[in-house]
């Protein structure tokens, strides 16, 4: 009973820096997802109706970050920029190498919920006198959002937890945080056991707000006729 209560009093004393490391943490996430699913839009917009050429580049561009490793993309970004004289911060480069991978990721839901609408109501806005970004903007875009509801949670979920890699570059997120109080009070399995439980309160949040958004906005009985 001892130990465990001196468990708690560890866990209460080390409480601010863990605070202060989840917060990193959720905006770091937050950051890069919302990142990662505006310019997946564009492009996913692109790779289905632009030319040939912008599609296979743009489908390049999804291939290229949804083949590397986080953690290569990490030291990428981290190292690369100096070498041409632009130092990026720990925050700013785990940003744009995780948000631009998840970018790669949700161009491929977002392209395929496109591509489940169909052309025949693209083609139905431009007979009705739509211009192609009216009809892409006002007609294809809301179906699109509304079906990738499911694989946008699966993605928020994997966002998450890809930020405790983050640390590797230099982000005081919350794994790095655990790791400092590990080395001043030695009880890793306390500290990882709390801070595994943060992790998995904060990923059921956003997928339960997913599934919220999912039940919402689906149109009942159109699944049975798709």
């Amino acid at each position: 009973m001892q130990a465990f209560v001196d468990q708690l009093l560890i866990l209460w004393d080390n409480a601010p820096a863990l605070l202060k490391g989840l917060e990193v943490t959720v905006e770091l996430g937050f950051s890069f997802f919302f990142l990662g699913f505006f310019i997946a839009i564009f492009i996913a917009l692109g790779v289905v109706y632009g030319s040939k050429t912008v599609s296979r580049i743009l489908s390049g561009f999804s291939w290229i970050f949804r083949s590397l490793p986080a953690i290569i993309l990490l030291f990428i970004f981290y190292y690369g920029p100096a070498r041409i004289g632009i130092n990026l911060s720990p925050f700013w480069a785990a940003l744009l190498a995780l948000g631009l991978r998840h970018a790669g990721y949700q161009t491929h839901y977002f392209r395929g919920a496109i591509q489940s609408i169909g052309t025949g109501q693209l083609a139905a806005a431009r007979a009705l006198g739509m211009s192609l970004p009216r009809g892409l903007f006002e007609v294809v875009l809301p179906q699109m959002l509304r079906f990738s509801i499911p694989a946008s949670a699966n993605e928020y979920a994997i966002t998450i937890k890809d930020t405790s890699l983050a640390f590797a570059i230099g982000v005081v997120e919350i794994l790095q945080q655990g790791n400092y109080i590990i080395a001043r009070e030695y009880n890793p399995l306390t500290v990882y056991i709390t801070i595994a439980i943060i992790y998995w309160i904060i990923t059921r949040l956003g997928t339960r707000l997913f599934s919220h958004l999912e039940e919402r906005y689906k149109i009942p009985g159109f699944e049975l006729t798709r």
